[in-house]
């Protein structure tokens, strides 16, 4: 699982830290809720990263199962955690907090706003948006292999369940994405104990091999056993890395969930249950593999983690693991739509339908395009790649590549925001890069077979971010060209139209000019309401605002106000709210005599520089299937006009 995974499901917690709604709930309580939510990608990879470091369909021939290439293997996997989730999640990237938020969008908005102006600000934000983009890729991959892996477990309980395996996985995936929109309040509650049995059966399975062979355990905390494995098998070593990151897959959701429950909680739980639940889970399966004579051992290989499972057991555990991975699909699903509506308030996304699914966690929200779009996708991939080993040809690079992106964006943070010096930042970065950079390589050999899906998604889904930003800016430019400063607008329109008892509040993009449907509304309608507001909202680099710092106000005289209604890019814009409790327009708002004047914009495709026409024919068709700004902007429905307008770009 890739950024921004602030699965919002947790009962246990709020919004961020830093004055913004801090976490509420025991400092146990809080790393209960985190084991639920944050754990479940990474918490499920014994399922598969094992067995498909030593598979034989990456491009290159299976690896031998010998004491070299398990140990070795198992060692990269043990300092693969302890590089890139401990030492640069959990203990580095994770002080790099946007108002307690994490996650690549918000480290963005961050890196942005402490260095506005920057001219190296441009391409850094083209990174950041690239993240985004593969961890939409990632989250159709990871309820599709989570899912497959643990279903294909059942074949062990009874080999009849073999020719079921596909639609009992489909039944599953779908009916997970069914009930998104009824949400995960009360359901939410139980991921936590679920996923701690989940955890201790991990490690309990692990036990029962280790106490076999329990030198397994210094074999791989021994760092000599990975190189000696690259100076063994170079090449094999190399290729192999491409499945040891499945291993570690996920580890960005610790950093993107920050602001649920704290930096301090999610590392608690992970140094102290997690992690050493998830060691001892693949030193058991490198035991058991270890304490068989050779031709046993390569039958084993093939499925570890459901061959380590004693049948008196088996068919329990098989059921926990296929729970597991529904609550890491439900993780990365919930993740998508906490992304969608940060990348929303951005200005990266069109304006889309959101529901708020809980009365009581703001958080918790659903839309319907993101939930419906992703089973198509996820459906597709199970049916195209049949199998959770073909499947791992495609998981890995969208992670690998969000993981890169990462350290870039930490690079930046080190060296501009925390002015560490070169002595201190560069040893950690270049350890940083290295691993990274083989992780992608590696990755990079699986694109023939399958890795191009990741790539394809995320490309696809960079160009639609890229054309609404720029097409946004682009509109925006225009509109302010053709318009007048408010200020004359007001005394000339004051003399020459009819007044009228109300309020007529006129939604504007930007906070200069005069917004296009109220020069509409005076042409064809010659009056004017008895208080007119030109009301901008303005998305902050913040995750939220504080609600005395929320409302701008600007007398122009003659019954005219301009208003600036300021909100964080993980809030809700709820005008009406705002209004409710408002004096500072001449007076309180009264919803049954106030009347919204929206602009509707006609897009026409143009030969002026600035895009491509197919980009703006592209971001036409995204802003005439844009939500209406009455439905995101909560106004009632039945105080709403709508004029429309054609612009230019």
């Amino acid at each position: 699982m890739s950024e921004a995974v602030s699965t919002k499901d947790a009962a246990t917690a709020t919004h961020g830290e830093g004055g913004h709604g801090h976490h509420h709930g025991s400092l146990a309580a809080l790393a209960v809720g985190a084991i639920g939510v944050v754990f479940g990608d990474i918490g499920t990879s014994p399922l598969y990263a094992f067995r498909e470091t030593f598979a034989s369909h990456h491009g290159a021939p299976g690896i031998q199962v010998d004491p070299v290439h398990i140990y070795g293997v198992l060692s990269l996997v043990f300092w693969s955690m302890m590089i890139v989730v401990t030492f640069k999640y959990v203990l580095t990237i994770m002080k790099a907090d946007n108002k307690g938020e994490g996650g690549s969008l918000a480290l963005l908005a961050l890196i942005n706003r402490k260095s506005e102006g920057a001219s190296w600000t441009g391409p850094i934000v083209l990174l950041g948006v690239f993240a985004t983009a593969l961890f939409y890729g990632d989250s159709m991959i990871t309820p599709a292999m989570s899912v497959l892996s643990a279903t294909e477990g059942l074949t062990y309980v009874s080999p009849a369940f073999d020719s079921f395996i596909l639609p009992i996985a489909l039944v599953i995936l779908v009916g997970l994405f069914a009930i998104q929109s009824r949400g995960t309040e009360k359901v939410g509650m139980l991921f936590g104990p679920i996923m701690i049995i989940y955890f201790l059966t991990l490690a309990g399975l692990g036990l029962l091999h280790i106490v076999k062979l329990p030198s397994v355990v210094f074999q791989m905390l021994n760092p000599l056993n990975a190189i000696n494995f690259f100076l063994t098998d170079g090449f094999r070593a190399f290729v192999a890395m491409g499945s040891v990151v499945l291993a570690v897959t996920g580890a960005e959701a610790l950093y993107a969930d920050m602001g649920h429950f704290g930096r301090k909680p999610i590392g608690v739980s992970w140094l102290s249950f997690v992690l050493p639940c998830l060691l001892l889970n693949y030193m058991g399966q490198g035991a058991m593999v270890m304490s068989v004579p050779p031709e046993q051992a390569a039958e084993l290989i093939k499925d570890p983690f459901f061959l380590m499972i004693p049948d008196m057991i088996r068919i329990p555990v098989v059921i926990l693991a296929v729970l597991a991975t529904i609550i890491a699909s439900q993780a990365v699903i919930s993740g998508a739509f906490s992304l969608t509506q940060m990348a929303v308030q951005l200005g990266f996304v069109p304006r889309v339908s959101i529901k708020h699914t809980s009365a009581s966690a703001a958080g918790q929200i659903y839309i319907p395009v993101v939930n419906w779009a992703l089973m198509i996708a996820v459906v597709l991939l199970v049916l195209f790649f049949q199998s959770s080993s073909n499947l791992a040809a495609a998981y890995g690079i969208a992670v690998t590549g969000a993981v890169t992106i990462d350290t870039i964006l930490l690079t930046v943070v080190l060296f501009s925001l925390w002015k560490w010096p070169v002595w201190k930042a560069v040893p950690m970065v270049a350890l940083f890069f290295l691993v990274d950079i083989t992780y992608l390589g590696a990755n990079l050999i699986k694109v023939p077979q399958g890795g191009w899906v990741p790539l394809m998604i995320g490309l696809v889904i960079f160009t639609l971010l890229t054309t609404w930003s720029r097409g946004r800016a682009l509109m925006r430019q225009s509109m302010a060209e053709a318009t007048i400063p408010m200020e004359v607008f007001a005394k000339s329109a004051h003399s020459s139209a009819q007044r009228v008892p109300g309020t007529a509040i006129f939604m504007a993009s930007t906070s200069a000019g005069v917004p296009s449907a109220l020069l509409h509304n005076i042409k064809h309608n010659k009056v004017l309401h008895e208080r007119v507001v030109v009301l901008t909202v303005a998305i902050q680099d913040v995750p939220f605002v504080d609600d005395d710092k929320r409302c701008e106000v600007k007398d122009l005289g003659q019954g005219f106000f301009r208003m600036n209604l300021k909100y964080g890019f993980l809030e809700e814009t709820n005008i009406p709210a705002a209004l409710k409790n408002s004096q500072i327009c001449g007076g309180p708002f009264e919803m049954m005599k106030t009347s919204f004047f929206l602009s509707r914009q006609t897009l026409i495709a143009s030969s002026k520089p600035g895009m491509a026409i197919w980009r703006e024919k592209l971001f036409a068709w995204m802003l005439r299937n844009a939500a209406s700004a009455m439905e995101f902007f909560r106004l009632p429905s039945n105080r709403v006009v709508e004029l429309g307008s054609q612009v230019e770009i």
